[in-house]
């Protein structure tokens, strides 16, 4: 298909149509966000800073149902679907309306990416460096290991050679002489049915 599924393109409203919206994102770009009576819209919650929460899942409300016309111009949103980065349009399953805490903080992610964070599906391990495809533009980055990276796997300490091409992976970490330094890897598997996003089971 060649078309990015589940990555959200994330803009404000330009133009809020019968059967579709216009979004700038922060890069300039200005995507159509075609929806219909299939798309799901909804109302990120309200996010409560609770029990010491890292600032994924936590607690807070389940997200609300709203309907298309709740959306208006200078709104955040975020959609999802098949995104075709070529032609900037968006067939939209899901649009969800950000307030301006929810929008600064997935912009901040956004421009982090690279820098303090990394996602993306493993594509190639050579030594002790991952290269990953995902994250903003679906673009190829990768990340080395040093030894204090710490592994993860739903919970488990796990190594480097545990890690196999077709995984999905978070990295936390830094740059350092212009190269990704990982401190800490999720992963998440290779990507399938209902795996959850991290963060979101209870403990």
């Amino acid at each position: 298909m060649g078309m990015g599924q589940g990555r959200g393109v994330l803009g404000n409203v330009t133009e809020a149509a019968a059967d579709h919206f216009t979004i700038r994102t922060d890069a300039g770009d200005v995507y159509t966000v075609h929806f219909s009576a299939n798309t799901r819209f909804m109302k990120a919650p309200e996010r409560r800073r609770s029990q010491g929460e890292e600032g994924n899942g936590g607690g807070g409300s389940p997200p609300q149902p709203i309907k298309a016309s709740d959306i208006k111009v200078g709104d955040a949103i975020t959609a999802g679907g098949e995104i075709d980065t070529a032609g900037k349009s968006v067939g939209a399953v899901f649009v969800a309306l950000l307030d301006a805490g929810q929008a600064a903080r997935m912009r901040e992610m956004q421009e982090n990416f690279g820098k303090t964070w990394l996602a993306g599906k493993v594509t190639a391990l050579d030594g002790v460096k991952v290269t990953l495809q995902g994250g903003p533009g679906n673009a190829e980055h990768s990340f080395v290991a040093d030894e204090d990276t710490t592994f993860r796997k739903r919970r488990e300490p796990v190594t480097l050679a545990d890690v196999q091409v077709g995984d999905m992976v978070r990295v936390d970490g830094a740059l350092k002489d212009g190269v990704f330094v990982a401190k800490s890897v999720a992963v998440m598997g290779a990507q399938g049915g209902a795996s959850r996003p991290p963060g979101d089971s209870p403990e």
